[in-house]
């Protein structure tokens, strides 16, 4: 397939969205932000309803084997979420210098590699879906329900990866809202669908857990194809026509950068995802009341790190396109002020969740559970780390709008196993459970103080035409 070569197509000027570059910077990040963080709750809700019509539905069996199944595609998912951030990254800074048909080619690139690359798990999933129950001892009672959803969800994976890619670009261009509208229209097709799928209502045939799956793949096609038509409808600088078409076929250096930053950037999560495993692993040696106590929090903490991961996306996305803008000035107050917000949204939920601990725990666990005084201590001990991550992930954001990425993955595997599990082991025999709890503090804790180094002190300015200099600082102009 021959290349296409920008310069024969036009440059239009940015969509109307939020200004990153000259716009104010405190107010640009938190109205950024919210949509945003609107998106990831309505994801999350979706989630948990779609939960609870299969366990109502059809039972705690076909409950428990979406647990292996989700667990097989979150495993999925990160070999391609990496990808997605080194696209959004590349976008951010081509729209931030004014090279609109470049950015536009790693739009296309991105979609291309990912979608390309979400096809492939797709097929494996489908057809090694047994073998990946039994790798994940998966019980026989069970079995059926898990391959049933896996195989189907394995379907729609290339369609939440396109509209995941969509997304991307939209906040690329200084536009949170219309994946969040995207979004709310999946989320309520799947909240709408998931029982007339399950049981067969109307005209539909009864097709049980699959029923589920495939409404999960549907609304996810229909909230993708809903923001390709605002594209073309609007003729948003995100569109591809004609020999643009050519975009999708990743190019060498378009692919190289995708490969290079984005491995890192999903090596990050593969290694969170796995120190969660070993994490549990030890919960579990402590009893089924700790580990019920545990799984609440699970829960109440999905929601705590939230604001932090909006304003890290926001933060990523407007130091992106001030560094393709050369105003390396701006990115300083961008941290700043993502710091503060961030520091503020998830303390003011720290407190709110503990004042109201009992009530929500009540939720996971019945009222009167022996689990809530434990999972209320869990919270008291261990909830502080997502404060220290709130602001670790600020400066990550920041290092990876400028390509600095491994330094981040090796940080993360340094406190997420040696720091807390030295940490664990050292101070179980004195005191016990509480070393479990109080080590995801000290992870976090050293995570934070890593980040600050490296994003402070770190000789990768240096490659920029940065000054070294104290921390959060970054005044001079680009070299």
């Amino acid at each position: 397939m021959s290349e296409a070569n920008p310069e024969e197509f036009p440059i239009e000027e940015v969509p109307a969205g939020h200004d990153f570059i000259v716009g104010p910077i405190l107010k640009t990040l938190v109205l950024f932000s919210l949509p945003t963080l609107g998106t990831n709750l309505l994801q999350s809700f979706g989630m948990t309803a779609n939960a609870i019509w299969i366990g109502q539905l059809l039972g705690e069996e076909a409950l428990a084997a979406t647990a292996s199944a989700n667990m097989v595609m979150f495993l999925a998912f990160t070999a391609v979420w990496g990808f997605s951030l080194a696209t959004n990254v590349k976008m951010g800074q081509f729209i931030g210098a004014g090279e609109i048909a470049e950015a536009r080619r790693s739009f296309g690139a991105g979609i291309g590699f990912c979608v390309g690359l979400s096809v492939i798990c797709a097929v494996l999933g489908w057809i090694f879906t047994e073998e990946l129950l039994s790798l994940l001892s998966t019980p026989p009672q069970i079995r059926q329900f898990a391959s049933d959803y896996l195989r189907v969800t394995f379907i729609s994976m290339p369609f939440s990866t396109f509209s995941m890619l969509i997304g991307v670009g939209f906040r690329s261009v200084g536009d949170a809202k219309t994946p969040f509208y995207a979004m709310l229209l999946t989320s309520a097709l799947g909240i709408a669908f998931n029982p007339v799928l399950i049981l067969g209502l109307g005209p539909f045939p009864e097709m049980g857990i699959t029923g589920s799956a495939l409404t999960m793949s549907v609304s996810n096609f229909i909230g993708a194809m809903a923001m390709v038509g605002w594209i073309y409808w609007r003729d948003l600088p995100l569109r591809l026509r004609g020999r643009e078409f050519s975009f999708l076929w990743p190019r060498g250096d378009d692919l190289g950068y995708i490969v290079t930053k984005g491995v890192p950037m999903g090596g990050m999560m593969v290694i969170s995802s796995s120190a969660t495993l070993v994490m549990l692993g030890l919960v579990n040696r402590e009893g089924a009341l700790t580990a019920a106590a545990y799984g609440a929090m699970i829960q109440i903490w999905n929601y705590i790190q939230m604001p932090a991961m909006a304003v890290s996306i926001t933060v990523s996305a407007m130091a992106a396109q001030n560094i393709g803008a050369g105003r390396h000035d701006r990115v300083s107050g961008t941290v700043s002020a993502g710091l503060v917000v961030t520091t503020a949204l998830t303390a003011f939920l720290f407190v709110l969740l503990v004042l109201v601990a009992d009530p929500i725990l009540a939720l996971f666990l019945g009222a009167g559970s022996k689990a809530i005084p434990l999972a209320e201590h869990i919270q008291l001990m261990s909830s502080w780390s997502y404060i220290f991550n709130g602001l670790m992930m600020i400066m990550v954001g920041v290092l990876r709008s400028y390509g600095v990425v491994i330094i981040s993955m090796v940080i993360s595997a340094l406190s997420l196993y040696a720091a807390r599990l030295a940490f664990y082991f050292l101070l179980y025999p004195a005191i016990g459970a509480d070393a479990l709890w109080l080590s995801f503090d000290f992870g976090a804790a050293v995570a934070l103080v890593l980040t600050w180094l490296a994003y402070s002190r770190g000789g990768w300015r240096l490659g920029f035409g940065l000054p070294k200099t104290a921390a959060f600082t970054l005044r001079s102009e680009p070299a």
